[in-house]
């Protein structure tokens, strides 16, 4: 049960909590505004239209697709917007396999000149990338195709935004901008007692006001504990997992070398978080999502 007297607000790292604040027709004016701070003023987006979270492949056999968010721009530029709990094997190849998605939808029917709206893939991380492949302070990556001789950007309409959010430690009174907000609320929320004073824009007001847990209805708090649940197994199934599977690695990496001994200790990591997930009662589809196993080795 949630513990009404530590716990005033939901988390938004919960399926429940982002979905409740992020992916509901009734909230997507906090979609909108979190969308233009990450972007700043370049493009402002003044209409989003909510689109079929899950997306089937073209042909008998092919992969489907779910996301947190999906949602088109009054310009008609596509937008993923994703809250990922923790790391996973292939992330980088999934957030490319994604993004796929809304690009082969624009292809209509009869000729075509092959015209594209923009893409956008925006991932809300709680984890870092490994291997310190970004420096500690800093937390906001956006990548787009780049030319590797004169580093100009070759293609403008597919853009990824990474928030590794366990980076941003800003203070109350270190915000300045409107993407400070943002991420320092979405970065506190679970914590708060009470609305910070730096966080009184309009926007935040209906922000807060949706994520009190005191306003729900039974069916939806019931919703949300089971949610904070299957959230807190599955970090703790990472956790331990990860625990085991590198001492593994470490040990066989001594017997049969350090480059295999890894290998197959991620493996038995991949493996036994797939069983756990399995026990959850996560698809098959969902599993091989998470560990970056195919799905007919499940």
């Amino acid at each position: 049960m949630i513990d009404s007297k530590t716990t005033r607000y939901i988390n938004p790292y919960t399926d429940f909590g982002f979905k409740k604040l992020f992916g509901t027709e009734m909230n997507k004016d906090l979609l909108m505004s979190f969308l233009n701070a990450l972007f700043g003023s370049e493009e402002v987006i003044k209409e989003v239209k909510y689109m079929n979270s899950e997306r089937l492949g073209d042909g008998y056999g092919d992969r489907r697709s779910v996301f947190d968010v999906y949602c088109e721009t009054e310009k008609g530029e596509k937008f993923i917007v994703e809250m990922q709990k923790a790391e996973q094997r292939y992330f980088k190849d999934r957030s490319l396999y994604y993004a796929t998605t809304p690009i082969r939808e624009q292809a209509p029917q009869g000729k075509w000149d092959y015209r594209l709206e923009n893409v956008y893939t925006v991932a809300v991380l709680d984890f870092t990338f490994p291997d310190k492949e970004y420096p500690a302070d800093e937390y906001r990556h956006v990548i787009k195709l780049m030319d590797v001789a004169d580093k100009h950007v070759f293609y403008d309409k597919l853009t990824f935004v990474y928030l590794e959010m366990p980076k941003f430690n800003k203070s109350e009174d270190e915000l300045e901008t409107m993407f400070d907000k943002w991420m320092f609320a979405l970065r506190n929320l679970s914590r708060l007692l009470d609305r910070p004073r730096a966080l009184q824009d309009r926007v935040f007001d209906k922000f807060f006001e949706q994520a009190e847990i005191a306003k729900y209805s039974d069916d939806e708090r019931q919703e949300y504990e089971s949610s904070v649940k299957d959230y807190r197994d599955y970090i703790n199934t990472l956790d331990t997992a990860h625990q085991r599977g590198w001492a593994e690695g470490k040990a066989e990496g001594r017997a049969e070398g350090r480059a295999e001994g890894r290998a197959e200790g991620e493996q038995s990591k991949a493996q036994e978080i797939a069983t756990k997930l399995k026990s959850m009662g996560m698809s098959t589809e969902e599993i091989a999502k998470v560990t970056g196993l195919d799905a007919s080795d499940l």
